[in-house]
Formats: C-alpha cells, sequence, structure tokens
C-alpha cells in the first residue's frame, strides 16, 4: 500500500497524470492520493482581501478563510485531478466525507487549523476494493464539535495519518524539488534524529520542514518508508530523499 501526497505546485506539471497512472496500474487497488494546494488557496484568499499567513510552515486559517480553503481544495483542486485520473475510476473526497479525517485543534494561535486525531480507513478499503482510487482533500472534521465544523489540515500531516491508518508500506511526499537539499545538494537518506536536527539548524525550513514532520509522524506511527521528491519519484523507487528508522540499512 502506497499513500502519495501531491503539493501544490507539482499539480501543474504535465507528467503527473501519467505517473500516477503507472504506479496505479503497477498495483491496482493499493494506492491512495491525498492533495494540497496551498498557492490556489493563498490566491483565493488574495483576490477576497485576505493576506495569507503561516507559522512553521502551516496555514493561519480563520473561520472565513477556511471557507476559501474548502472551495479551493475539496472543491476546485479535487474535482480536477478526478478528471485529469478519470481512466483509473478516481473518486473525490475529503477528510469531511464519512468521518474519514478527524482532527483537534492544537494550537490556537493557528486558528482553523487541526492536527489529524482519527482515521477512518474502512471509506478508503471501501473505495479501493472497488476498484476506485481515491483522491483525498485534507479538510478534516473537528473531533471535538458534533456540528459541520471543518479544520484546514496540513496536507503533508493528513498524508501521514492516512498512511498510518492503512499500514502503507510507504508514504510518498511529492514536492517541486527533487528532496530534501543541504548546500544545495541532495540528502538522500536521513532517520528521524537527523530530520529534526536539519530543522532545528534551519536547513529545512517552511513547507520542507512540515513534509519532515510528517514524515516522522507517518514513521513513529508504523509506515515502513517515507520519501521525499519530485514527480519523479513516484516511479523511481531510488528517486528522492528516504526517511525510514534505520536508513543506514536500506
Amino acid at each position: 500500500m502506497r499513500v502519495i501526497k501531491v503539493g501544490g505546485r507539482a499539480q501543474g506539471d504535465a507528467a503527473l497524470p501519467k505517473a500516477l497512472a503507472a504506479a496505479w496500474r503497477a498495483a491496482p487497488g493499493a494506492m491512495v492520493v491525498v492533495h494540497g494546494g496551498g498557492d490556489e488557496v493563498s490566491a483565493l484568499q488574495r483576490a477576497l482581501g485576505r493576506e495569507p499567513t503561516f507559522s512553521g510552515g502551516r496555514r493561519v486559517t480563520t473561520a472565513g478563510d477556511l471557507e476559501a480553503v474548502r472551495m479551493v481544495l475539496s472543491g476546485t483542486i479535487n474535482k480536477r485531478l478526478v478528471a485529469q485520473l478519470r481512466e483509473l475510476q478516481a473518486v473525490g473526497i475529503s477528510g469531511e466525507d464519512a468521518g474519514l479525517l478527524e482532527a483537534t485543534v492544537t494550537d490556537a494561535t493557528l486558528g482553523r487549523v487541526g492536527t489529524p486525531h482519527r482515521v477512518n480507513p474502512a471509506v478508503l478499503a471501501r473505495l479501493l476494493t472497488g476498484g476506485f482510487l481515491p483522491v483525498v482533500s485534507p479538510v478534516g472534521r473537528d473531533a471535538h464539535h458534533a456540528e459541520a465544523a471543518g479544520l484546514n489540515v496540513n496536507g503533508d500531516d493528513a498524508a501521514a495519518a492516512i498512511a498510518a491508518a492503512l499500514a502503507a508500506d510507504e508514504l510518498l511526499l511529492i514536492a517541486d524539488v527533487e528532496g530534501v537539499l543541504e548546500e544545495g545538494a541532495l540528502v538522500p537518506l536521513l532517520d528521524p534524529g537527523q530530520a529534526l536536527a536539519l530543522i532545528v539548524s534551519g536547513v529545512a525550513a517552511g513547507g520542507m520542514a512540515a513534509k519532515l514532520q510528517a514524515a516522522c509522524a507517518a514513521l513513529d506511527g508504523g509506515v515502513t518508508r517515507v520519501r521525499i521528491g519530485s514527480i519523479a519519484a513516484i516511479t523511481d523507487p531510488s528517486a528522492g530523499t528516504l526517511l525510514s528508522l534505520a536508513p543506514h540499512t536500506a
């Protein structure tokens, strides 16, 4: 089982649908796609007169901003990816659907932003068993509110939680770079301690720091390996930066 998270900037690459199709056909019924789309969310926020702000690579989200997040992630981007993958019987859902992803607010300064709390893997399992490719928007349901209260969940965090819930063999975080870079050079292997050191030193900052944090959470949740890389990493198992509990034996 693989969970592939596709960042917003990578979605504009014409090679993406072909790469995902190749991965699905190589292991039908054993892949879930999670997507982000931060740049498009920012564009809509600005169109609405709201300047996006971030903290630690995560978007600060007001109640008003959440509606923009829903429109872009669960609407525009999700359905666009589903259309691109229609030959694979892709089905677009959000974390709010059928309680797929429940989250909790752990940092009030971020507003309506949640940390994954619980994943309902049965939703994905039924789609996969039916031959459908799930394409997931990372907008979750607030675990502490019965009403329709949504939370913006970082796409990398959502993908990590889903990968752990599915006992995935691999979580693949697709970005617009070839992997984790240090002084312009690819770092091929990392363990959680080394990943944390890169964050603390500032070598990995912003979105890459968030990816490394999500990678460590996935490993802690039982995922065998995590890779961070470009679209080429979808079909090339040696591409990108590999994170595991013992990368020196990989």
